[in-house]
């Protein structure tokens, strides 16, 4: 992490922003499942690039962005942080595959439970089942779903394995998988650890972000892939194998298919 960090003062002043402009996403949020697709898209990417302003999140983003076609679309990302999610969504706008504990989070659970987020029950394996159908219906609606098939956050300086499971919807409805590689860099041009959202509760991870004077975020876009004629397997190997290239890290040794249940993050 940076010896460099924000005064109290400037903390203070970003916790204010931050609460205020929770407080106006909670009450966009009691609007956002009665108005368009469109303007979901439009309320959602706006607020999310507003609070990586507010947290001073520097976002770049390069490669294949995914457009609006007649085929489904699955983001498929490896996961760093929380902060992966609004960094997607104010680049593509989204709905996420999430643990079903991130309902009870103070404030950002009832923002995720209004503007459509897939919740997965983690200790019930049977849930892979109902989570994979209801992820097809979205895609099939025309929504965009993300996921993340390593399961759980890292610190960045690894990949981990990418389950399986949840690509069963993608081949399914035949979608085309966007993978995205993300990547998070301190003030001092290292590998920033204040992002890392790896045995932290939500308030302490807010606390490491907030003393930084800002924090840049990456988003990589590999060519996509077209899972016609793949399986679900082979589909997590090829968008692992492709996220580690743009990272330049090493594939994760694990036997693949091993384990079919990903504990959401």
């Amino acid at each position: 992490m940076s010896n460099t960090t924000t005064s109290k003062l400037t903390q203070t002043y970003r916790v204010i922003r931050l609460l205020l402009h929770i407080i106006s996403g909670l009450v966009q949020s009691a609007f956002y499942p009665h108005v368009s697709p469109p303007v979901q898209k439009r309320m959602a990417k706006k607020w999310s690039a507003d609070l990586l302003a507010i947290l001073c999140i520097r976002l770049r983003f390069s490669g294949a962005l995914p457009v609006a076609k007649n085929q489904p679309v699955m983001l498929v990302a490896n996961h760093v942080s929380w902060l992966d999610i609004y960094s997607l969504i104010t680049v593509c706008p989204a709905r996420f595959v999430a643990k079903s504990e991130i309902r009870d989070w103070p404030l950002f659970g009832w923002l995720s439970r209004n503007v459509g987020t897939l919740f997965i029950e983690r200790a019930k394996r049977r849930d892979i089942t109902r989570i994979n159908r209801d992820i097809g219906n979205a895609l099939t609606l025309g929504d965009w779903v993300a996921i993340f098939p390593e399961g759980t956050t890292g610190d960045g300086s690894i990949l981990q394995h990418f389950h399986a499971s949840l690509l069963q919807s993608a081949v399914a409805v035949e979608a085309l998988l966007h993978p995205v590689a993300i990547r998070y860099y301190d003030a001092s041009g290292e590998v920033s650890k204040a992002a890392v959202y790896v045995s932290v509760s939500l308030l302490g991870s807010l606390r490491r972000i907030l003393q930084q004077p800002w924090i840049n975020v990456e988003l990589i876009f590999p060519d996509p892939v077209n899972s016609n004629g793949k399986n679900r397997r082979e589909l997590a190997r090829i968008t692992e194998q492709a996220i580690a290239n743009a990272l330049s890290l090493p594939i994760p040794h694990k036997v693949p298919g091993k384990s079919s249940y990903p504990p959401i993050e």
